[in-house]
């Protein structure tokens, strides 16, 4: 059986994409709103800046920081790892396990198609 692509998983994904300027505390509405554990940081074009989730924020609270005025891109996990359309699911699943991360970013020439979770 042919291991399914990435692109062929996140084909129909409306994934979460807030810009670099939210604020911290708009991202995690957002995602208590959408219900997911990561929010794809990108520019106009799409292009992948970072990725936001919930360690993120419980480092922002850690730090001190104020939720409501501190923008996105100031905790955010820049230039993450992620994986081409062309990866398959074993290798999403291996990254995810060897690197420990529970999300992984789909992108295409460097813009954002998707996302994959644990």
């Amino acid at each position: 059986m042919p291991q399914r692509t990435m692109g062929e998983i996140v084909r129909d994904q409306n994934p979460l994409i807030l810009g670099p300027d939210a604020t911290v505390s708009a991202v995690c509405a957002a995602m208590h709103a959408r219900r997911v554990g990561a929010v794809l940081i990108a520019d106009a074009d799409r292009q992948l800046l970072g990725i936001f989730t919930g360690r993120d924020a419980v480092r922002l609270l850690a730090e001190g920081l104020d939720a409501k005025a501190t923008p996105v891109s100031v905790v955010m996990t820049r230039d993450p790892t992620t994986l081409g359309r062309k990866a398959t699911a074993m290798d999403a699943l291996l990254l995810l396990n060897d690197c420990g991360f529970r999300h992984v970013p789909i992108v295409d020439r460097g813009q954002v198609v998707g996302i994959v979770s644990r």
